[in-house]
């Protein structure tokens, strides 16, 4: 049912509402198609998949056993979803940088591949970013998508990923108000400026771009430092794409509310947020555009069927105020989030889910 998320994308109100949900529960999985995880991945989220026709959660390409949390050996960094984390960014990033001045005198230009820095990818050119791209592309698309593809390209350090990743969260914050960062952003522009003039040349009708400039609370950084660094380029990157005629899809974590109007103006046609953001404000003011987050996880972890209820009926509501709107618990089903309440919140959406 690919066109049902291509008319989300598009703004045109589909009946049945589409899901877009960020999934790591092998659990839920399990409980829900009856079918092992860990024995069978592929086949248990194919399974997922066929049992609610509104979602589109990842299928593994192999059927092949995976070890289950226990018998995982390291275990020190965080499990995520059917494995254990292996590292955190910020412990990279400590060790990269002696001091705020190396971060300073850092070159992004001059580093240009990050792909062992386990973030960002070879960003020596435009054109080795190009062919990154298409490689994961059919073939026979050749220069144009099919029409109604729901298919789309997407990069995660948009610009204010760049240096939160490579320098940790507390030291970028150290160092944004030095006057010596300026340089230090305007190189780390140029290398999203080559990720998307590329990804603007992609037999794609949709470009997804991830930052997180925003907390639970609101802003990082204050408005004047972000019109400052940040929403100039964004307008300038996204431009490539809606040149191109394709839209832009943007994700970020936390609450946007301070600046929807910002990222709207910039090009974007719409968010996947966190329920921390006012969902309906947004539908009220941008008519149609493309949103998806509002559900939250902390209730799916209360597992009160009646609260479960009122969240999904509330979801359908903004639903019903935009065309863009997609169900989704946008801060997650992780793995230790109850089966139960995974399984109460689809066959809810089954019942529920339509404009």
């Amino acid at each position: 049912m690919a066109d049902l998320w291509y008319e989300t994308y598009m703004g045109h109100g589909p009946k049945r509402i589409a899901h877009v949900e960020h999934w790591s529960n092998p659990d839920a999985a399990t409980y829900i198609s009856g079918i092992d995880f860990y024995a069978h991945p592929r086949s248990c989220m194919a399974r997922l998949n066929e049992m609610y026709e509104f979602l589109d959660i990842g299928v593994p390409a192999s059927d092949d056993p995976l070890p289950r949390p226990e018998e995982q050996v390291d275990q020190g960094k965080g499990r995520w979803g059917h494995a254990y984390r292996d590292h955190w960014h910020d412990q990279d990033a400590e060790a990269r940088f002696a001091n705020e001045d190396e971060m300073l005198a850092f070159s992004p230009l001059a580093k240009a591949d990050f792909t062992d820095w386990r973030m960002g990818g070879d960003c020596s050119s435009e054109e080795v970013l190009y062919q990154h791209f298409r490689s994961h592309l059919p073939a026979e698309w050749g220069d144009e998508a099919p029409e109604g593809s729901a298919r789309r390209v997407g990069w995660y350090e948009t610009l204010f990923m760049w240096p939160l990743m490579s320098f940790g969260y507390e030291s970028f914050l150290s160092i944004c108000l030095d006057p010596r960062f300026d340089r230090v952003m305007d190189e780390f522009a140029e290398l999203s400026r080559r990720v998307f003039r590329a990804m603007a040349r992609q037999p794609v009708h949709f470009v997804g771009s991830h930052d997180d400039i925003v907390l639970p609370t609101g802003p990082v950084c204050s408005p004047q430092w972000m019109h400052k660094h940040i929403f100039p380029r964004y307008e300038e990157f996204w431009g490539y794409s809606t040149a191109a005629g394709k839209r832009v899809l943007f994700t970020v974590d936390g609450c946007i509310d301070a600046f929807v109007d910002d990222v709207i103006a910039c090009g974007a046609s719409g968010f996947t947020t966190e329920p921390f953001t006012d969902f309906k404000a947004i539908a009220r003011r941008h008519e149609n555009c493309y949103i998806a987050g509002e559900g939250d996880n902390r209730i799916l972890m209360r597992n009160k069927p009646d609260e479960i209820r009122a969240m999904v009926e509330s979801m359908v509501e903004t639903a019903k105020m935009s065309g863009g709107y997609a169900m989704c618990i946008g801060n997650h089903i992780p793995f230790n989030v109850p089966p139960e309440a995974v399984k109460l919140y689809f066959d809810l959406s089954a019942d529920l889910g339509y404009r």
